[in-house]
C-alpha cells in the first residue's frame, strides 16, 4: 500500500504540491527511512539545489516544512541536522504517510498498536452510548465492504479503515476522531506484515461484527472488551510475524 492510499484515507487536498512541498517530501522520506540518519548533516543547500533542480529558495523553504515537523534542525555556522526521532512530529500526516515508503520499523508499529489499544476500546464504548442512526449505518456500510472483499487485499483494508474511523467518529469526541491517523497508518503498515490473506481476513469478520452489534446494541461496556480483545490479538499476530 503507497503513501497515497492514505492521504485518500485521511481525505487531504488533491492539488498538485508546491515545489517546496515536494522537495521536503523527498527529503523527508529520506529521513524516515534512515538515508539520513538522527545526528547527520544533510547536503547543503546549494547540492540540494542541484540534485532537485530547483532554487536554493525553494530548498530552503522545503527545509523550513522539515523543521517544522520536528525532523530537522538548522544551526548557523555548522548545518542543517536529522533530529532524533523523539522530536519528530509523529502524529503529522506526512511523517506517518513517509512511513509508508520507508522499510518496514517493527518497533514502530508495535508502538502504533500499543497506541491503537490506549484509546479505541475507549471510543468504541462512547460510540455506543453516542451513535446516531447515521453512525450506525456507516460502521454497517464499511463491515459489508469488508465481508465483500475478503479476497481483494487493497480494498479490505481499507473498508477496515473506514470501519474503525466510522467508530471514532460515532463516539463524538474530537480528541479520538482526530486519532484516525494513527489507525491508517498502522493498517497500511501492517499490511506489508501480515499479507491479509482471504482465509485470514474472512476470519477477522465475525469478530468485527460482534463489536459492531455491541454498539448497535448500546452495550458500551461489551464494546469496549471486544474492541481491546480485537486489537491484542491483532497485535499478537503482528508480533509473531515479525519474529
Amino acid at each position: 500500500m503507497s503513501e497515497l492510499t492514505y492521504y485518500d484515507l485521511r481525505r487531504t487536498n488533491s492539488m498538485s504540491p508546491s515545489l517546496p512541498v515536494q522537495v521536503a517530501k523527498e527529503l523527508g522520506r529520506r529521513i524516515v527511512a534512515g538515508t539520513y540518519t538522527p545526528g547527520t548533516l544533510i547536503d547543503d543547500e546549494n547540492k540540494l539545489a542541484e540534485r532537485f533542480k530547483v532554487s536554493r529558495v525553494v530548498v530552503r523553504d522545503a527545509v523550513k516544512i522539515l523543521v517544522g515537523k520536528g525532523l530537522l534542525d538548522v544551526r548557523r555556522g555548522i548545518g542543517t541536522k536529522v533530529k532524533a526521532r523523539n522530536h519528530w512530529a509523529l502524529l503529522d500526516d506526512d511523517v506517518l504517510a513517509w512511513h509508508l515508503s520507508a522499510p518496514l520499523n517493527p518497533e514502530f508499529l508495535t508502538q502504533l498498536m500499543e497506541f491503537r489499544l490506549a484509546f479505541e476500546p475507549k471510543a468504541a464504548s462512547l460510540a455506543a452510548m453516542n451513535a446516531t442512526d447515521e453512525d450506525i449505518q456507516a460502521i454497517a456500510a464499511a463491515l459489508e465492504e469488508m465481508a465483500s472483499s475478503t479476497n481483494d487485499v487493497d480494498r479490505f483494508v481499507v473498508a477496515d479503515a473506514h470501519y474503525h474511523g466510522a467508530i471514532l467518529r460515532a463516539s463524538h469526541n474530537e480528541l479520538f476522531i482526530s486519532m484516525e491517523c494513527v489507525i491508517f497508518s498502522s493498517l497500511l503498515v501492517s499490511i506489508r506484515v501480515t499479507n491479509q490473506y482471504d482465509a485470514e481476513n474472512k476470519s477477522s469478520i465475525p469478530f468485527h461484527q460482534e463489536v459492531f452489534d455491541a454498539i448497535k446494541d448500546r452495550n458500551g461496556e461489551l464494546a469496549q472488551s471486544l474492541t481491546e480483545t480485537l486489537l491484542s490479538d491483532a497485535k499478537a499476530r503482528l508480533t509473531q510475524l515479525m519474529k
